[in-house]
């Protein structure tokens, strides 16, 4: 059983496009008269500045624009003397994390509200987090009032964020989401957030760097920052965002840049120790491998890949490693010096983390292929199928002699298949393909009967009998007197209903499975009467076992499963204008009803609604039959939808 331990923030955040204009409602909201503006100062934030400080209007009373990069305390100080002189009652940020980083720097220090104003896909706004560079050293700390009170995301002033900007701040977010999935302090809130960033930043990322105008994926973007930024808000972070910490703090690496070239390397060395993790974020972005898959998204986004591009020295590494592995903290893999400096090294390097070749292209060629399909059913169908297969491939590493046993054992259901047995559908049923599908089906119209499969030994055109004949033949058995209606959904008789019933014999098998067999027994088609109604006399179904010499016996065989199925009748039921149904009777109380995964009906055939009573009875019969000792009376009522229903 999972534990955890959830804390939700009490940020309010303000999403949309044009929501800038809300920002002076928001700081008044929090009681601020004399507002202290903060920005970077940067050209390309100057426009934003502007406008926000227009919004606001008499309420500024200062104005800081020296934000930096990693916090550094002399540049808090400054702010700090102009922020007591004017006696400044709120901040409010524009700009990315270094404009937050010093908000949260100076609210820690006065308790004063913050409003933030995002633009850039940091995701720090949402997090009690701080991080401060003193002496060359960035060290971190949390607290309740370093996280901002409100949070306006517009998603207009990330248009003109340039691609480079867009590409290191959004894989800044999706370490935040990546290393929450492996934190000590994860919760399925947190999990939750975490693989829907992970997901969005995998899609949108490329769409921005095709399209920066794309408006939609800045807004998909900016979503998933802020659902990453409460996931590094919420749950402590480990070898990346300690990296990342260090090389900013100790030589001076940019930010988000150094996020970006570490992270698929910091992955691919947790990656031993938090596979399920991995494996989350390879679904999520599609991939077959996570850390390889993420080298492979920022290369073709076209973010910086390695350290010595970003200006560290080669020389340096070593006392990098040094430094992020002098104290202990939370990470799924021990940390070593040496481990530690060869991620550097790779990370410093440019190497693409060891893993399979980016097969995307192939499947995408192979996906293309399917363009000129005019029927758009089956072109979805086709191209989910080979997205399916490929994944699957890849993501198992399929070897070529795996791949012949494959298409040996396919060869092989096909040769044993004959207008009598139906291996492939005995596979189908077998891998729960066939109840997968009939769920479906049986999904879209909940009122009625639950269907279940056909089953393999279905042959069409059964003979026709009289209501009240015995189908059973020469069969002996339990003697079974069914007596079966059909009805609409309301009650109504269905009249003129064709139904198909067919069963094994009490040994367990069809009449098909037995070449000696002379003509069909046990198999019958009915029409029901005025009243819906039809009558027979059988046999009291027993277990009994799919075929098991063939492939799929030995592929059951193989994982220790069992070839029985629970004793059941079949019934097919076509009358004009309704839906079919394909369904089964079950026996209460009968084998392989019930049990363990695997110990149950063979093909997972089994729905709670269609176990009955086949009800114990001595003495007469309804229609007047003699018969020694017990028989058993099934009495059941099935329900069908009208067409378009």
């Amino acid at each position: 059983m999972r534990s955890f331990v959830h804390t939700a923030g009490p940020s309010r955040v303000i999403f949309g496009a044009g929501t800038l204009d809300r920002v002076r409602e928001e700081a008044e909201r929090l009681g601020g008269s004399r507002v202290m503006l903060l920005s970077g100062g940067s050209r390309a934030l100057r426009k934003d500045t502007e406008r926000l400080r227009g919004v606001l209007g008499e309420l500024v009373t200062a104005e800081f624009a020296g934000a930096a990069m990693h916090t550094p305390v002399e540049v808090t100080e400054q702010a700090l003397r102009l922020l007591r002189d004017r006696s400044v009652d709120c901040l409010v940020a524009i700009g990315g994390g270094s404009t937050t980083g010093l908000a949260k720097a100076l609210a820690v220090r006065t308790d004063l509200p913050q409003v933030i104003v995002p633009t850039t896909y940091a995701g720090s706004e949402v997090t009690p987090v701080l991080g401060e560079t003193v002496d060359g050293r960035k060290t971190t700390r949390s607290a309740p009032a370093i996280l901002p009170e409100t949070v306006v995301y517009d998603v207009e002033l990330t248009l003109g964020l340039p691609v480079p900007a867009t590409v290191t701040s959004g894989i800044n977010a999706l370490a935040h989401a990546v290393e929450a999935l492996y934190s000590p302090d994860a919760t399925p809130v947190t999990d939750a957030m975490a693989v829907e960033a992970v997901t969005a930043i995998g899609r949108a990322l490329p769409a921005l760097h095709d399209d920066p105008t794309d408006a939609e994926a800045r807004a998909e973007l900016l979503q998933a920052a802020w659902l990453a930024g409460m996931c590094l808000g919420a749950v402590g972070m480990g070898l990346h965002h300690k990296l990342c910490h260090t090389l900013g703090g100790a030589f001076g690496l940019p930010h988000a840049e150094t996020h970006t070239v570490v992270l698929p390397h910091a992955m691919a060395y947790n990656a031993p120790a938090a596979p399920e993790t991995m494996e989350r974020v390879a679904r999520a972005l599609g991939v077959p491998d996570a850390p390889a898959g993420v080298f492979d998204l920022i290369h073709r986004v076209g973010g910086p890949t390695s350290l010595r591009e970003l200006g560290l020295s080669e020389s340096d590494l070593d006392r990098a490693a040094e430094l992020a592995t002098a104290q202990p903290y939370p990470n799924p893999r021990e940390l070593t010096r040496t481990g530690v400096a060869g991620l550097l090294r790779n990370a410093w390097q440019g190497r693409r983390p060891e893993g399979p070749p980016d097969l995307r292209p192939l499947t995408e060629e192979v996906v293309a292929s399917f363009a000129g399909c005019e029927n758009p059913r089956l072109r979805q169908l086709l191209t989910d199928l080979a997205r399916t297969l490929h994944g699957y491939t890849i993501r198992n590493d399929l070897t070529p002699q795996e791949w012949q046993f494959a298409i040996d054992f396919l060869t092989e259901a096909g040769h044993i298949t004959t207008d009598t047995r139906q291996e492939f559908i005995l596979l189908s049923d077998t891998l729960g393909v066939s109840s997968v599908v009939d769920a479906l089906t049986n999904s879209r119209t909940p009122d009625t009967t639950s269907s279940a499969i056909l089953g393999p030994f279905y042959v069409a055109g059964p003979p026709s009998a009289e209501h009240g004949s015995d189908i059973a033949g020469d069969f002996t058995g339990t003697p079974l007197w069914a007596d079966i209606r059909v009805t609409d959904r309301e009650g109504a008789p269905v009249p003129g209903a064709v139904v198909d019933v067919w069963q094994s014999n009490e040994e367990g098998f069809y009449d098909v499975q037995l070449p000696d067999l002379d003509g069909p027994v046990l198999r019958a088609r009915f029409t029901t009467d005025e009243d819906g109604r039809f009558t027979f006399w059988s046999i009291l179904p027993s277990e009994y076992p799919i075929p098991d010499d063939g492939p799929v016996g030995r592929m059951l065989s193989a994982v220790g499963r069992h070839p029985y199925r629970a004793p059941h009748v079949h019934f097919l039921i076509d009358a004009p204008g309704y839906q079919p149904l394909i369904t089964q009777l079950f026996v209460r109380g009968g084998a392989y009803l019930d049990g363990a995964p695997g110990q149950r009906d063979a093909v997972f055939g089994v729905k709670d609604d269609l176990i009955t009573d086949f009800v114990p009875r001595t003495g007469p019969t309804p229609d007047g039959r003699p018969v020694e000792g017990e028989w058993r009376l099934l009495e059941f009522t099935f329900h069908i939808a009208r067409l378009g229903d």
